[in-house]
C-alpha cells in the first residue's frame, strides 16, 4: 500500500467494524498493523456504486427537490445554483481539497491537512485505502464535499446573486468544509476525541444549517415573506427529488463503511428506518394539529429522518434508529413551525430547520441510542453515556461557532467581490431565471 491518508471517520468504520469509537475490533491492534491492505473487488464495487447514487441524490435529487419548493419564476436560478456548484466544488477538491483534508498536515495537523496531494500528486492505480483504490476514495469523499456547500442554496434562494454564490462557495469550502472535515476525518483533533458522528452530522449538517441560517440574516428577507406568495410552486418535483436524496442517503452513509459486509448493512438498515419514521414522525403530528397531512410535511419528515440518523448510524441498532427518526419529525417540525417564525430569518427552505436542528438532535441522542441495553454498539473503551455525551455535546459548540464565523467571512467576502449579496428589487420581483440567466424553466412549459 503506498500514499495512504490517515484515517478518516468514513475509514475507521470499514477498516475496523467501528474504530472510530475503538469498538467491535477481534483482531490485536500489532496484528491490524501488521496486515497488508489487499484490493478487494467486493468492496471497491460497493463503494463505487454508493459514489455513483450519491452523484443522483444532489443532481437530480437536492436540485429538484429545491426547484420544487422555488416560485416558478426562479426555478432555473436555483437548478443552475446546485448544478454549478457541484461541478465547482468537484475540480477544487481534486486540486487541492482532498489533499488539505487527508494528507499529512505537520505541526497543523489538528485543524488542516498538508499540500502533498494537492493536484491528486503521488496516487496511481496501486495505492489503497483499506481495500478500494484511492482514486475511488478521493471520488467517494468528493461526493461529500459536492453535496455540502448546495444545500446552503436553500438559505438564501430566490435573491442572492449568482456570482456572489460563485464567489462564497469556494471560499465556505477553503475555509469551512475542509478544515471541518479534516479535524473530523482526518486526523485532526475531533477525530482523535472519537466524537460519535459517523457520517458527518457536524461536518455535513450542522455545518450547513449555521451557514444558512447565517445567510438569511445577513441577505434579508424575499418579498413577500410570511405570505402565500412564496409557496412552492411544484410538489411533484419536490416528492421526486426528495425521493432521490432518500436513495442516495443510503450510499451517503452506508459507503462510509468502505466494504461490502454485515456491517455496512446494518448502516444502510439503520438510515432506511430513520427516515421511514421520520416521515411517520412529522406526518401524524402534522396531521394532529392542522386537521389534514401534507406532502410536503412527508418528504420533509423523511429529510428530518435522515439527517438525525447520519450520526448515528454506524452506533446505534436498527429499533434505536426508529426512535431517532420517530423523535426527529416532529422536532424538526417544530423548528419550521414555531422557532423559524420566532427567529423571524426567511431560511427559505428550511435548511436549518431540518439540517441544523436535526444534525443537532441526532448528535445529542447518538450515545444514548448507542447503549447496548438499548440495542447500541457502545463507547470507546472505558467511556460511559455521560463522558460520550459530554464529548459529542462539546463537539457540537465547536462546530455552530466555527459553522457561523466561518459562514459570515465567506458572505463579508462574497459580498465585497459583488457589490453586495443581493440581487436588485425589480430583478428579484420579475424572477432570478430571465434576469439571471436569459432563460426561463418551468414557465416555458406551464
Amino acid at each position: 500500500m503506498k500514499n495512504e491518508p490517515p484515517v478518516s471517520g468514513c475509514r475507521a468504520a470499514g477498516l475496523a467494524g467501528a474504530l472510530a469509537t475503538l469498538l467491535l475490533t477481534s483482531v490485536p491492534a500489532r496484528a491490524q498493523e501488521a496486515m497488508t491492505p489487499v484490493l478487494d473487488s467486493g468492496d471497491t464495487a460497493f463503494v463505487a456504486v454508493c459514489a455513483l447514487v450519491v452523484l443522483l441524490m444532489m443532481l437530480p435529487g437536492l436540485a429538484l427537490f429545491y426547484a420544487g419548493l422555488a416560485r416558478s419564476k426562479n426555478v432555473l436560478s436555483v437548478l443552475m445554483q446546485v448544478f454549478t456548484v457541484v461541478a465547482f466544488m468537484s475540480v477544487l477538491w481534486a486540486v487541492f481539497g482532498y489533499s488539505l483534508t487527508f494528507a499529512d498536515g505537520g505541526s497543523l495537523q489538528p485543524f488542516i491537512g498538508g499540500m502533498d496531494k494537492v493536484f491528486l500528486m503521488g496516487i496511481d492505480g496501486d495505492a489503497l485505502v483499506g481495500t478500494i483504490p484511492e482514486y475511488l476514495y478521493v471520488f467517494f469523499m468528493m461526493m461529500f464535499a459536492a453535496i455540502t456547500p448546495p444545500i446552503i442554496v436553500g438559505g438564501f434562494a430566490e435573491r442572492m446573486k449568482f456570482s456572489a454564490v460563485m464567489v462564497f462557495m469556494p471560499i465556505w469550502l477553503l475555509i469551512n468544509y475542509i478544515p471541518m472535515a479534516h479535524m473530523a476525518w482526518g486526523g485532526g483533533w475531533v477525530f482523535n476525541l472519537s466524537v460519535q458522528d459517523f457520517a458527518g452530522g457536524n461536518v455535513v449538517h450542522v455545518n450547513v444549517g449555521i451557514a444558512a441560517l447565517v445567510g438569511a440574516a445577513m441577505i434579508g428577507r424575499r418579498q413577500g415573506w410570511g405570505s402565500a406568495a412564496v409557496a412552492p410552486h411544484n410538489m411533484t418535483m419536490t416528492m421526486t427529488g426528495g425521493s432521490m436524496l432518500w436513495v442516495g442517503w443510503l450510499g451517503f452513509c452506508g459507503g462510509c463503511a468502505l466494504a461490502a459486509n454485515g456491517f455496512s448493512a446494518l448502516i444502510m438498515l439503520n438510515t432506511m428506518l430513520a427516515s421511514a419514521a421520520g416521515t411517520l414522525g412529522w406526518l401524524f403530528v402534522e396531521w394532529r394539529q392542522r386537521g389534514r397531512p401534507s406532502m410536503l410535511g412527508a418528504v420533509s419528515g423523511a429529510i428530518a429522518g435522515l439527517v438525525a440518523v447520519t450520526p448515528a448510524c454506524g452506533f446505534v441498532g436498527p429499533m434505536g434508529a426508529i426512535i431517532l427518526g420517530l423523535l426527529a419529525g416532529p422536532v424538526c417540525l417544530w423548528a419550521v413551525e414555531w422557532l423559524k417564525p420566532r427567529l423571524g430569518l426567511d431560511d427559505a427552505f428550511d435548511v436549518f430547520g431540518v439540517h441544523g436542528v436535526g444534525g443537532i438532535l441526532g448528535g445529542l441522542l447518538t450515545p444514548l441510542f448507542a447503549l447496548p441495553a438499548l440495542g447500541g454498539l457502545g463507547f470507546a473503551e472505558g467511556r460511559g453515556l455521560l463522558e460520550q455525551t459530554g464529548i459529542n455535546f462539546g463537539a457540537l459548540v465547536f462546530s455552530i461557532l466555527y459553522a457561523a464565523v466561518t459562514a459570515w467571512i465567506a458572505f463579508k467576502i462574497a459580498a465585497a467581490c459583488c457589490k453586495g449579496l443581493r440581487v436588485d428589487a425589480d430583478q428579484e420581483r420579475d424572477g432570478l431565471d430571465l434576469n439571471a440567466h436569459g432563460e426561463v424553466g418551468y414557465r416555458d412549459i406551464g
